[in-house]
């Protein structure tokens, strides 16, 4: 699976999941550190370079969905090769 398709399905995925899911996600797979830090960053960021409205809004998120798809590949090359798809 090439890094764009599993962006893609990690999308599909993502979006498909409800808030109270996307939560649960969240809290079994991403430090409180990471999320504040995310916040925190993203908030300087966005005052740095003069980033405001809806996109300074979507930036903690949108560094959380990178960060997210890291961890799955991390995941997937330390897979067996003969693991399941979705046993990660």
């Amino acid at each position: 699976m090439t890094h764009a398709e599993l962006a893609w399905e990690f999308a599909e995925l993502f979006d498909e999941l409800s808030i109270e899911r996307v939560n649960e996600m969240l809290a079994k797979n991403i430090p409180l550190e990471t999320l504040e830090f995310f916040g925190s960053y993203a908030e300087s960021f966005a005052r740095a370079e003069k980033v405001d409205g809806a996109l300074a809004k979507r930036l903690p998120n949108l560094l959380l969905v990178g960060y997210l798809l890291r961890v799955l590949e991390d995941r997937l090359l330390d897979a067996p090769p003969d693991a399941e798809p979705g046993a990660c």
